[in-house]
C-alpha cells in the first residue's frame, strides 16, 4: 500500500509538516518521488513512522530516535513489545486513578467512606512505578528485592498526613540544605540538621533505620548521575555536601 504525504498524515492523525520536518531531517524519508513530484510512503515508511510516534509518546527527543531507529541492530519485533508493556503500565494507572475519581464521587454523594490510602493510593503507586523505572535496578542491588518491596508497601500504607508531612520535609531539606552549604562546613551544626532531617524523611519510606543504610544511600547521592544532578540543581556541589554531612552525622 501506497501514500501520499497528505493521506499518511490523516492516517497517522499528525500534519504533513511533520512530515516534510521528518523528511528534512532524515528521520523518515519517503519510499520515491512520483512524477509530479509528491513524496510516496509505502509499508515500510509506515512502520517507521509508528515507531517514531511510540518513541515521541515516550517523551524521546527526535535526535535520539534517530538513532535508535537507524541503528543497524535496532529490533522492531523488541521496541514493539517494550511500547506494549509501558502502554500496558500506563492502562493500569489510569484505571486506578479513575476508579479513585469514581469512588471519591460516591463519597461526595453520601456513599461508601474512603480511607486516606484509598484517596491516595494511585498517585503513591505512580510514584513506586516512577520510582522503579528511575532507579529500581540499582536500588534492588544494593539493598535487595525484601527491603525495597518492604519500603514501597508502607508508601502504599502511608496516611494522607504522613504522605504530606513526607512532602513537606523533603522541600524542608532542600532550604536547609541550602543554607547549610553557605558554611562550607559538612560538619557544622547546620549540616548535622541536614543530615538528622534526612534520617527523619527516611523513617517515613524505610522499614527500620540503619546508619549504613543512610551512608550508603548518601554515597549514592554522589555516584550515581541522575541523584547527583538533582541535588546539584538545588545548589552545585550539593550531592556531595549532602553525602559528607550524613557520613559525619552517622561517625563515619
Amino acid at each position: 500500500m501506497e501514500y501520499t504525504i497528505q493521506k499518511l498524515a490523516n492516517i497517522a492523525g499528525i500534519s504533513t509538516r511533520t512530515l516534510r520536518y521528518y523528511d528534512e531531517i532524515d528521520l523518515l524519508k519517503p519510499a520515491k518521488m512520483n512524477s509530479s513530484g509528491y513524496r510516496i510512503y509505502g509499508g515500510k515508511e509506515v512502520n517507521r513512522l509508528q515507531q517514531i510516534m511510540f518513541y515521541r509518546e515516550l517523551g524521546v527527543p527526535l535526535e535520539t530516535i534517530k538513532e535508535i531507529i537507524s541503528n543497524p541492530n535496532f529490533d522492531e519485533k523488541a521496541a514493539l513489545q517494550s511500547h506494549l508493556h509501558y502502554l500496558l503500565e500506563k492502562k493500569a494507572q489510569i484505571d486506578l486513578l479513575i476508579d479513585n475519581v469514581r469512588k471519591t464521587i460516591a463519597n461526595k454523594k453520601g456513599g461508601k467512606e474512603m480511607s486516606d490510602q484509598e484517596r491516595f493510593i494511585g498517585f503513591k503507586k505512580q510514584l513506586i512505578e516512577e520510582n522503579e523505572k528511575k532507579y529500581g535496578k540499582e536500588i534492588r542491588e544494593k539493598y535487595g528485592k525484601e527491603t525495597v518491596d518492604a519500603s514501597n508497601k508502607k508508601l502504599i500504607d502511608m496516611s494522607e498526613t504522613e504522605y504530606n508531612e513526607a512532602n513537606k520535609l523533603s522541600g524542608e531539606i532542600n532550604a536547609a540544605l541550602r543554607e547549610a552549604m553557605k558554611t562550607g562546613n559538612p560538619q557544622s551544626e547546620q549540616a548535622k540538621k541536614v543530615a538528622f532531617m534526612h534520617k527523619k524523611w527516611l523513617s517515613y519510606y524505610w522499614p527500620q533505620y540503619s546508619e549504613e543504610a543512610h551512608r550508603g544511600l548518601a554515597q549514592m547521592y554522589v555516584d550515581d548521575e541522575r541523584f547527583k544532578s538533582y541535588y546539584d540543581e538545588i545548589e552545585l556541589g550539593a550531592a556531595q555536601f549532602l553525602r559528607d554531612a550524613i557520613f559525619s552525622f552517622t561517625k563515619k
